[in-house]
């Protein structure tokens, strides 16, 4: 016989709330469980694995797209891993421009606050700064998503 479970037990189990798993639901991630004669989810323990690939794939920054690819690549085994290696290289990909975009934002913060002189807000170098972009010397531009 196999373990059923309910929403409330499949979110403490993976971590993840009900509102998520319905979401995933919806926009068939997971499959929608059967329902109990009172209409409640009922969960098997493949819908927690599932969950639990979802939630390490967004971890990792993966999209909701890259994470449709690559489940629908896990669903077929023995079919060659190339397409899994390609997504996950240009996710690799996308990580390092981020970090290129994150320390050029942790270059303008550092120059920011060790040009500010402690004063008065009125001759802030922060204040002033964030205010006229032009006076940035670093790039970056969408370091923050």
């Amino acid at each position: 016989m196999a373990v059923l479970l309910t929403i409330g037990r499949v979110a403490k189990a993976t971590g993840c709330t009900v509102q998520t798993i319905r979401y995933y639901e919806q926009i068939d991630l997971i499959p929608a469980p059967d329902r109990s004669v009172g209409n409640q989810r009922i969960y098997e323990p493949c819908h927690v694995d599932r969950l639990y690939f979802v939630k390490h794939a967004r971890e990792l920054g993966f999209s909701l797209a890259a994470i449709r690819e690559l489940l629908s690549l896990s669903d077929d085994p023995n079919q060659s891993c190339a397409a899994a290696d390609i997504i996950a290289r240009d996710q690799l990909a996308q990580v390092e421009r981020r970090i290129t975009q994150l320390e050029s934002l942790k270059t303008e913060l550092e120059r920011m606050i060790k040009q500010c002189s402690g004063g008065r807000i009125e001759d802030c170098r922060v204040i002033e700064v964030l205010g006229d972009h032009h006076q940035c010397l670093t790039n970056h531009k969408n370091a923050v998503g």
